[in-house]
């Protein structure tokens, strides 16, 4: 079910239609976003909002690519991890095939 909203993000307003099961994470990235946008403010000096708001835009990007890169990595190991333990189990179970095939 969708679900009709009004966002705020440095004093304009902005309609969504989110998942109804969105709500949470939107209202949290909006806060993400305000507070960020706050540290932001008191750190730096800006000519105005928009330079504080692509800083906050960079920085998140940077993050999830950050994560994106750590994810596909893990991905990949536990891949390799789960061939080994396949071929080791494969190993086995031919070795064990052989010997049950003698006591026969």
């Amino acid at each position: 079910m969708e679900l009709g909203i009004t966002v705020k993000v440095l004093d304009r307003e902005y309609k969504l239609t989110i998942k109804r099961e969105d709500e949470e994470v939107v209202r949290k990235a909006l806060k993400l976003i305000e507070t960020r946008i706050e540290d932001y403010a008191k750190r730096y000096a800006f000519k105005d909002k928009q330079d504080l708001l692509s800083m906050v835009v960079l920085q998140y990007v940077i993050n999830s690519i950050k994560l994106g890169n750590k994810q596909e990595y893990l991905d990949n190991h536990i891949n390799q991890k789960l061939n080994d333990i396949d071929s080791i189990l494969d190993e086995h179970l031919m070795i064990n095939k052989d010997v049950l095939l003698q006591k026969i």
